[in-house]
C-alpha cells in the first residue's frame, strides 16, 4: 500500500488521514449523547458559536497556544448553551428556533471579528475555519514504506494538530467511557440521574465543554464541516443499526473510522472516474457520513425505509387475513357455508386479497374447493377469537365510551385486530349478536 503512490503516499496522506479519522472519531464518540438527547442542532451551534470565542481569547493574551484557544472555545461552548437557554425561556421558542437564533448570531459575529476587527492580527479567515487545511499536513522526509513508520523520527514529525486531535479523541473516549453509566443515565432520564445523586445539569455543562473541545481541536485541521457532520452522522446512523447504547457507540466509531478513511480516498479517487480534479478531504468525509446515513435510512434491518415496507406489507396481509376469517365466521352464524372467491375479494375490498388467501390457506385456517373458500376447524377456532375482541370492543365503545351503537363497528374492526380486549361479563353485543366463548 505504502509502495503504490497512486493509491497512497505516506509523504503527502499518512498525517491528513490520521488528522481526519481522528477529528472524525473524537466527534462520532460525543455526537450519541447529543443524538440521545435530540441535541444534534447543539453540535452545530457550539462548532459555529465557538468561532468568537477564539477571536476574543486571542485578542485578549495576545497568543494562539492550544490551552487559550480551548479555553476561548470553552466558555464560547458554555456560554452558547446558558443562551440558548435563555433564548427558549425568555423568548418561548422551541429549542430548535433557539439554538438556531444564537449560533448564527454568535458565528456571525466571530466573522466579523476576524474580517473586521483583527484582520490585521488573526492568521484564521473563514474559508479555513470551514474547510479546514487537511492537505497543509504533508510530510517532507517520509519514509519508502510503512515499515518506516515504526521509528522515533516519526514521532518527531508528527504535525502539531495531530497530536492535538490525538488528544482530543483520547480524552472523548475517556470521557465516555469513564462516565458512561452516568450520561446514560442523564441522557435518557435528567431527573432520574438527579435522584441517585448525579448531577444532570453539571453532566450536561461536562458534555458541551467536551463538545467545544472537539471543535476547536478540528478546526484548524479539518474544519466546521466535518466537525458539525462528524457530531450527528456517525451517532444517528448507529442509532439506526442498534437500539442499545453500547453497541451503538461502537458502531458510530466503526461509521467515524468508513468516514475518515473512505473519505479522505474518495475525495481524489471519485472524482478521477470521471476525469476531475480532487476535491477537499474534510467535504468528502463529511459527504461520506451523508452517504452512509442515507444508506442506513433505506437498508437498516430494523429502522430502515425496505424493513418498515416490508413489516407494512406483511402487517397489512394479517389484517386482511384476520378480516377474511371474521367474514367467514359470520358468514357461518348465518348459515353460508364459505365464500365464494369473488365474494371474498369483494369482502377485502382496498387490501390484498390475494396474499391474504394464499396466506390464510398455507396457515390452514381456511380451504379453498371449487372456487368456495371455508374454514377449516383451526381457522374456526382462530375466526371465533377475533369475532369475539370485536364484539367485546363495540359492547366497550358504547358502555364506557358513550358511542352510538350504529358507529360503533369501523372503529371495533381497527381494535379487534389488537391482541388485548376488554373482559367483560356479557354474551351479546349492542346489536344483539351472540359473543363467542373463548375458544
Amino acid at each position: 500500500m505504502g509502495e503504490s503512490p497512486a493509491i497512497f503516499d505516506i509523504g503527502l496522506d499518512f498525517f491528513p488521514l490520521l488528522a481526519g479519522t481522528l477529528a472524525a472519531v473524537g466527534c462520532g464518540v460525543l455526537g450519541n449523547f447529543l443524538v440521545l438527547r435530540r441535541l444534534s442542532l447543539m453540535g452545530d451551534a457550539i462548532s459555529h458559536s465557538v468561532l468568537p470565542g477564539l477571536v476574543i481569547a486571542f485578542l485578549i493574551t495576545g497568543t494562539r497556544s492550544p490551552l487559550v484557544m480551548f479555553g476561548g472555545a470553552a466558555v464560547a461552548g458554555v456560554a452558547t448553551v446558558v443562551l440558548v437557554e435563555l433564548v427558549k425561556r425568555l423568548g418561548r421558542v422551541e429549542p430548535g428556533a433557539a439554538m438556531g437564533v444564537v449560533f448564527s448570531v454568535l458565528f456571525a459575529l466571530g466573522v466579523l471579528l476576524i474580517e473586521q476587527a483583527a484582520a490585521d492580527l488573526v492568521d484564521l479567515d473563514a474559508e479555513c475555519v470551514l474547510h479546514g487545511q487537511l492537505e497543509l499536513l504533508w510530510w517532507a522526509d517520509a519514509p519508502d514504506s510503512l515499515a518506516g513508520l515504526w521509528d522515533w523520527s516519526t514521532v518527531e514529525a508528527t504535525p502539531r494538530q495531530v497530536w492535538v486531535l490525538l488528544a482530543m479523541a483520547g480524552l472523548s473516549i475517556a470521557f465516555v467511557v469513564g462516565l458512561f453509566k452516568e450520561l446514560r443515565i442523564a441522557a435518557f432520564d435528567p431527573a432520574l440521574a438527579t435522584t441517585q445523586g448525579f448531577n444532570a445539569s453539571l453532566l450536561h455543562f461536562l458534555l458541551m465543554v467536551f463538545v467545544a473541545m472537539a471543535t476547536v481541536a478540528s478546526f484548524e485541521a479539518v474544519g466546521s464541516i466535518l466537525v458539525i457532520a462528524m457530531l450527528v452522522c456517525p451517532a444517528a446512523t448507529a442509532r439506526l443499526v442498534t437500539d442499545r447504547l453500547k453497541p451503538q457507540i461502537a458502531w458510530s466509531v466503526v461509521f467515524s473510522l468508513i468516514c475518515g478513511i473512505g473519505g479522505y480516498f474518495g475525495a481524489s479517487g471519485v472524482p478521477a472516474l470521471f476525469g476531475l480534479d480532487a476535491v477537499n478531504s474534510a467535504g468528502a468525509m463529511a459527504v461520506c457520513a451523508g452517504v452512509l446515513l442515507a444508506g442506513a435510512i433505506v437498508l437498516s434491518p430494523r429502522h430502515g425505509a425496505i424493513a418498515r415496507l416490508v413489516r407494512q406489507r406483511r402487517l397489512a396481509v394479517t389484517v386482511a387475513v384476520e378480516d377474511l376469517l371474521a367474514g367467514l365466521y359470520r358468514a357461518r352464524e348465518r348459515g353460508v357455508d364459505g365464500l365464494s372467491l369473488r365474494d371474498a375479494r369483494e369482502l377485502l375490498a382496498g387490501r390484498p386479497a390475494a396474499r391474504a388467501l394464499e396466506s390464510a390457506r398455507r396457515a390452514a385456517a381456511i380451504e379453498i374447493d371449487e372456487g368456495v373458500a371455508r374454514l377449516t376447524e383451526a381457522g374456526v377456532a382462530r375466526a371465533r377469537g377475533i369475532v369475539r375482541r370485536h364484539r367485546l370492543w363495540e359492547h366497550y365503545l358504547v358502555d364506557e365510551a358513550g358511542i352510538a351503537p350504529d358507529h360503533v363497528h369501523t372503529i371495533a374492526e381497527q381494535l379487534e385486530h389488537v391482541r388485548t380486549h376488554p373482559e367483560r361479563a356479557v354474551t351479546t353485543d349492542p346489536h344483539g349478536s351472540p359473543i363467542p366463548d373463548r375458544s
